[in-house]
């Protein structure tokens, strides 16, 4: 009888001990299966973050560096629209005088083509128009007669109270060209225009074309 209730007990402790250790073994899974969610949603987690402040990082310097382009575009366009000017110092007259220069050596250009050539110039921030003019009283030189030249071409503002006004002379033979120049100094008149004056006048001759303007300094855009 006592053998069998040893038999017994001795049973039921292996049965307990069995149990015991199959919820340990449960135990430690459960918790290597937490741990293992833990990581995996502490990475996903931190994944997710890095990414989104590496695009808000990005974005941030992409849009400031195309705010800094658009910015510095904007300040060539509005150089450009001057023509140099602003860059260089220069005004317009002496802008459009090296531009003269420049384009003048070239014979074939007659007075008419050179003008317009000149009013190319992006300094030039007006709707500008061009006449042929003949010897005799001229625009800008009061009752001076202007003579001493075989083709001549004024160019001006079509419309507006601007103190500008231009002319691009081919000299006939046998005239002084200093002498011309002299003319031309002595008889303009800056307030030709009446409401406005020009700030400046520039004479240039290159060969046997000479080059006569009274302008502003610079011309708001």
């Amino acid at each position: 009888m006592k053998k069998a209730m040893l038999l017994m007990i001795a049973a039921m402790m292996l049965v307990g001990t069995a149990a015991c250790t199959n919820e340990g073994t449960s135990s430690v899974q459960e918790t290597q299966a937490t741990t293992e969610a833990t990581e995996a949603t502490t990475e996903e987690t931190t994944e997710a973050t890095t990414e989104a402040e590496t695009e808000a990082e990005t974005e941030a310097e992409t849009e400031a560096e195309t705010e800094a382009e658009t910015e510095a575009g904007g300040e060539d366009a509005t150089e450009e629209q001057q023509g140099g000017a602003a860059a260089t110092g220069d005004t317009i007259g002496q802008t459009l005088l090296a531009d003269f220069q420049a384009k003048a050596a070239d014979e074939s250009m007659n007075c008419q083509i050179l003008a317009d050539e000149i009013l190319k110039n992006p300094v030039i921030q007006f709707g500008p128009a061009t006449m042929p003019v003949e010897p005799g009283l001229l625009t800008g030189f009061d009752n001076a007669e202007i003579k001493g030249f075989k083709e001549g071409v004024m160019f001006a503002p079509m419309i507006g109270s601007i103190a500008f006004v231009g002319y691009v002379f081919e000299l006939e033979e046998g005239t002084d060209g200093a002498a011309f120049m002299q003319t031309l100094k002595d008889n303009a008149n800056p307030r030709w225009n009446i409401c406005v004056e020009a700030e400046e006048t520039v004479v240039e001759q290159v060969g046997n074309k000479v080059f006569f303007l009274m302008c502003p300094k610079a011309i708001e855009g």
